[in-house]
């Protein structure tokens, strides 16, 4: 979703400003635009629409200059990609600015009520509103941080708010509500930060606190005071991240994509640090709350997640109930709390997320609450609300920070944290013993390597195939078991940043209606290891061919017989059956990103995306 910064302090805060914009363009690029105050030039708004890049090519033009200001990249949910309805945006005095990230969902009632009261406005946002609000409420309450309060009482919604005005120079109000997106302030040395998400600010410090649902921080130069919008003041000590911001740099990569799917090897080597003890044949989570007697108790886990993490929790469904052999349901979260889940005494809840900020997944999390249901969140950014939220406590991908849209070592890592947990229910519940589990740990500690032979010997393979299927209008991902879920995560990578339709199906659905689109220009991809359901997958190979269609396959190394059959073979290596779609996965990765780069798309950025959805 959208992405916020602010600072006060010594430097220039366009340069601040900007400077952290760029770390989170990935959140939100159809506007960007800042407002800049110092005591010569005043208030100073500069705002474009398109990327970040149009903003700097204005403030090039018409240069802005400050030690306080705000900045916003805006992706759009109200109003469209007009100047008028990029962020920041101003009162009716035109003396007080505001940025956010969410939705207000009352903001048509608010807004009519204005109007009535003589207020004009010149965009179609609802972030406006909260401008003409706070603007609303500072000529009574008489201050910027009793304004916010009040408005913020006033809201519906999820929402992320900070303002400025040139009637409290050198201070910034920040709030937030609900479930919207992250909010972390830095403090350094004279200087005080504010952004959505960590890397923005990590140049500069790495004393990071995080306000949670229904805190407001009034930031000086000195530092941040918070209380609660009910006026209770809090003390909340800073914690110190150890992210280098060097990571979040391309480095000699074209895109963050390529970058991301070659730091897998990585990311799992360090999903994997300090878990796992090979000798005593046991998995440590020392982040989850759950001992094993509670463990013990859970009967029946609900898995929520969205897009590419709802994957991951169909892959999880398998690993949990093979391992520990505990039931799980597996929801779409948008989709968790409207249908009323009854959800039981012996429940527990996985909620799985990236960015640990998506509204939906953390709506579940509020609704597992509300019925006493535990949490635990399979989650990679640090202090995110869904790893506070979570009481069972979360369990951290370590994946680093991950920039493109589109999610890949995050992917993988989920994979590999939830076959941790798996292990894990299964060593509490005596569903294996010691012994059992050791081979488990072998497999987890060859992963990586092996996962890095799948990229050098899958990546020229996906740059030919690419070359040959970039035209391609459609395409059909096949697999079974839990390498069905891998070929939806293929279908919706190649969808996510080729722009081509692409539909992933467990294969033995294909002949009960997808059959039907098979021809000769039809690219299927065909996920057949050799497994316990090797030969039904022949079975569906020998069944497009039979129909004309192309025929790109993930198989074993040696499989001859595959060869054969398919016009394409991609070789992963083995490993048990249940971490074998963290292997597959990795070619559908490549593909997908070598079509992209030929089609001239937008690899790290593809249109109409944003990383963290921090809205319904």
């Amino acid at each position: 979703m959208c992405g916020i910064v602010g600072y006060i302090g010594q430097r220039n805060a366009t340069d601040v400003v900007v400077g952290g914009l760029q770390r989170l363009e990935y959140r939100g690029y159809d506007s960007a635009g800042i407002a800049i105050f110092s005591e010569g030039a005043g208030l100073q708004l500069r705002r474009s629409v398109g990327k970040l890049g149009s903003l700097v090519a204005r403030l090039a033009q018409e240069p802005a200059a400050g030690q306080t200001g705000i900045g916003h990249t805006r992706w759009a949910t109200h109003g469209g990609v007009t100047e008028a309805n990029a962020h920041p945006h101003r009162d009716a005095s035109g003396e007080i600015v505001v940025i956010q990230n969410g939705i207000v969902e009352n903001y048509l009632e608010l807004k009519g009520r204005l109007v009535e009261a003589g207020h004009t406005f010149v965009s179609q946002t609802d972030t406006e509103v909260i401008a003409h609000l706070v603007g609303h409420h500072y000529a009574q309450a008489g201050s910027l941080e009793a304004a916010m309060r009040l408005t913020m009482a006033e809201l519906r919604g999820g929402n992320a708010v900070v303002a400025m005005s040139v009637r409290e120079p050198g201070t910034l109000v920040a709030a937030r509500l609900g479930n919207a997106g992250g909010v972390v302030i830095g403090v350094g040395e004279g200087e005080t930060f504010i952004a959505s998400d960590i890397p923005a600010i990590l140049d500069y410090t790495r004393d990071l606190i995080f306000l949670e649902d229904r805190d407001i921080a009034v930031l000086t130069s000195a530092g941040a005071r918070i209380s609660r919008l009910s006026g209770e003041a809090v003390t909340r000590s800073p914690v110190q991240i150890s992210w280098d911001p060097v990571s979040a740099a391309k480095g000699d990569y074209k895109h963050f994509m390529q970058k991301e799917i070659a730091e897998q090897p990585r990311a799992l080597t360090d999903a994997l640090r300090g878990r796992i003890d090979q000798e005593a044949g046991q998995v440590f989570l020392d982040d989850l709350h759950l001992d094993d007697a509670a463990l013990r108790r859970v009967g029946r886990i609900y898995a929520t997640a969205c897009g590419t993490a709802w994957h991951a929790g169909l892959v999880a469904k398998f690993m949990i109930e093979r391992l520990a052999r505990v039931h799980v349901e597996v929801d779409y979260a948008s989709e968790f709390r409207y249908r009323e889940p009854v959800l039981g005494g012996d429940a527990l809840l996985l909620a799985i997320s990236q960015s640990g900020e998506t509204a939906d997944t953390l709506a579940a999390m509020e609704e597992a609450q509300a019925q006493g249901v535990p949490s635990v969140a399979i989650v990679n950014a640090i202090g995110s609300q869904a790893a506070r939220v979570a009481d069972g406590g979360p369990l951290y991908l370590h994946a680093g920070p991950e920039i493109g849209v589109a999610s890949t070592k995050a992917f993988t890592s989920m994979l590999a944290a939830s076959y941790l947990f798996a292990l894990r229910l299964a060593q509490a519940r005596g569903a294996l013993t010691p012994a059992q589990i050791r081979p488990h740990l072998q497999a987890l500690i060859e992963l990586p390597g092996k996962v890095a032979e799948v990229l050098e010997t899958a990546g020229p393979i996906c740059v030919e195939l690419a070359e040959r299927y970039q035209h391609a209008s459609n395409a059909l991902f096949l697999g079974r078991q839990a390498n069905y879920p891998i070929a939806l995560e293929g279908a919706l990578k190649l969808k996510e940043i080729s722009y081509i339709h692409a539909e992933g199906y467990p294969a033995g659905e294909m002949k009960h209606g997808p059959v039907a689109l098979i021809d000769e220009r039809l690219p299927v991809i065909c996920i057949a290891p050799r497994d316990g359901i090797y030969e039904k997958m022949l079975s569906n190979i020998e069944q497009v061919r039979a129909r004309g269609g192309q025929v790109i396959a993930i198989g074993s190394p040696g499989d001859a017989l595959l060869a054969e059959k398919a016009d394409h073979v991609i070789s992963v290596p083995l490993t048990l059956p249940l971490l074998q779609p963290i292997l597959t996965v990795i070619p559908l990765q490549l593909l997908a990103y070598e079509v992209a780069v030929r089609r001239g798309c937008d690899v790290d950025q593809p249109r109409n995306l944003a990383k963290s959805v921090t809205v319904e």
